[in-house]
């Protein structure tokens, strides 16, 4: 059995951020003094800040904070004009929130397959669902792990279509030099805390290139508002902090170190895992993942994960049921078998703990624990 300090390894967290926060708390709180002083706390300076900071980073022209990364997919979509009678191309194996967003504009998702090794969308499946309703490509890059992005635009650019990234999985992910999120027409993050780049509570952000775009969603992230108590559109109350703002501007100076501790760890489990019954993530072929999440495939998968908890191993299982299955769905029609390499992945896929901070032992530990099953 792993240890630590001589004692044995008796629990692995799943995420654990107490030790980032006790690094970063005196320097938030100074920032949220000066916030407090300032008596500006929505839409202050922190916030265009960050904006500018973000945009900087990802490669981008400009970025607008709002209040969340499902709201950030809403107001995107939103501002390219997807409504009713729209469809909207997207993966069925991510969190609810990307197809959800498709569905409170008033479109309709359809759901493509995705590749079995990257778990992103399959760019021939998008391909063979694309027909006169469809209005956009939104592709997830899922834990961590860019997207086909090369041909998803190619598909995007040959058919008129609107392209969202959702890349809220994905913060400093690469795709050909490119940072993910800068390769669309907008690029959606979520800083939800288990995020890799995360605040402490909700936020989100849109990057894009297009200044009429930028415009668009400052407007509609503010109630429709083009000046005070003026408005032009039904729009939502979907404003980053000052005081999460402030938080996201301390730690994107240290991004690169997280998603360096994040591949580190990443590495770990490889090197462990090697030879074993089981099929750890894919490597893009000319790209960075940034994991945030590790998640591998093994045939046992709901055993796997018994073993793991009566030992005090977290682990989460992202996703056991695929959207196009569920029963909010169900009117739109897709039936066991529609997607087989997504239902695939719902069987198998284990997500293991993995945060910047993860020792060694604490790796060795999860690995001891796999083997044995």
């Amino acid at each position: 059995m792993a240890e630590v300090a001589g004692q044995p390894l008796d629990s692995v967290p799943y995420l654990s951020l107490q030790e980032e926060f006790a690094q970063l708390s005196e320097e938030w709180f100074a920032r949220i003094a000066e916030a407090g002083a300032s008596g500006q706390f929505i839409l202050g300076p922190n916030v265009h800040a960050f904006e500018q900071e973000a945009a900087a980073y990802l490669g981008t022209r400009h970025a607008v904070a709002v209040a969340n990364g499902t709201d950030a997919l809403v107001l995107s979509l939103r501002a390219l004009g997807i409504g009713p009678g729209a469809e909207v191309i997207s993966s069925p194996f991510t969190f609810f929130a990307s197809a959800e967003a498709v569905s409170l504009v008033g479109a309709t998702p359809v759901f493509a397959d995705v590749d079995p090794h990257s778990f992103n969308l399959d760019p021939e499946s998008v391909r063979q669902r694309i027909g006169r309703r469809t209005r956009a490509i939104l592709p997830v890059h899922i834990f961590g792990h860019p997207a086909e992005m090369t041909s998803l635009a190619e598909l995007a650019q040959e058919h008129d279509l609107g392209l969202v990234e959702d890349a809220a999985q994905a913060f400093g992910a690469e795709h050909r030099g490119r940072r993910v999120g800068a390769m669309g027409d907008c690029g959606c993050f979520s800083f939800y805390p288990t995020k890799v780049l995360g605040c402490y509570g909700d936020g989100g952000l849109i990057a894009t290139d297009s200044e009429a775009l930028r415009d668009h969603l400052r407007r509609l992230r503010n109630h429709g508002a083009v000046g005070p108590f003026i408005h032009v559109e039904l729009g939502y109350n979907s404003r980053l902090d000052e005081i999460q703002a402030a938080l996201l501007r301390i730690k994107l100076q240290a991004i690169e170190q997280c998603i360096a501790e994040r591949r580190r760890v990443a590495r770990l489990y490889d090197e462990r895992l090697a030879g074993q019954d089981l099929i750890v993530p894919s490597q893009p072929d000319d790209g960075r993942h940034v994991y945030n999440l590790y998640t591998i495939r093994h045939a046992r998968r709901d055993a796997l994960r018994e073993h793991l908890s009566a030992h005090r191993v977290g682990t989460s299982l992202c996703y056991p049921e695929p959207l196009h299955l569920q029963s909010v769905y169900s009117r739109l029609g897709y039936s066991v078998g529609d997607l087989p390499a997504v239902e695939g992945l719902c069987r198998e896929t284990l997500s293991l703990p993995i945060f910047p901070a993860m020792s060694e032992a604490q790796v060795d530990r999860v690995c001891e624990l796999v083997a044995e099953v």
